[in-house]
């Protein structure tokens, strides 16, 4: 499994049931924030947006870019992370990284199966997509 090894697990919501995320625990331990397509009482825990450190880096996760209230710059992010569009994308923007992992979950529209991993290396974001064989 793509990861395995992994010191955290980062959902960008569309989770699909809080069994996903039962099964997620059980590799490493999990930050997931609710999706548009996330209902019923066991997502309403689910915070629309989260802020995790990893060591000096700080990280915006929200399900939708689009729904970005804040300016990642000035409030001291490096990176925000979202899902939403299912597109698996890497792109910086004024010194930030916007990552979008793409869907792990059922193939939607032509779009591939993916995750992403970030490696962080003295206080460097390495993004990478990883497309899933299924």
């Amino acid at each position: 499994m793509e990861l395995m090894g992994s010191d955290l697990i980062i959902h960008a919501g569309d989770v699909g049931g809080p069994e996903i995320l039962d099964r997620l625990r059980t590799i490493a331990s999990v930050v997931a924030v609710r999706g548009n397509a996330d209902r019923g009482p066991w997502a309403t825990v689910l915070p629309i947006a989260e802020t995790v450190r990893l060591a000096e880096i700080d990280l915006y996760v929200l399900h939708d870019v689009g729904e970005l209230d804040l300016d990642p710059r000035a409030a001291g992010f490096h990176a925000v992370i979202s899902g939403h569009s299912h597109q698996p994308r890497i792109e910086h923007r004024n010194g930030i990284l916007f990552l979008n992992p793409g869907s792990a979950g059922p193939r939607r529209f032509a779009l591939p199966v993916s995750v992403a991993r970030i490696h962080v290396r003295d206080c460097r974001l390495e993004p990478e997509i990883v497309q899933l064989n299924v």
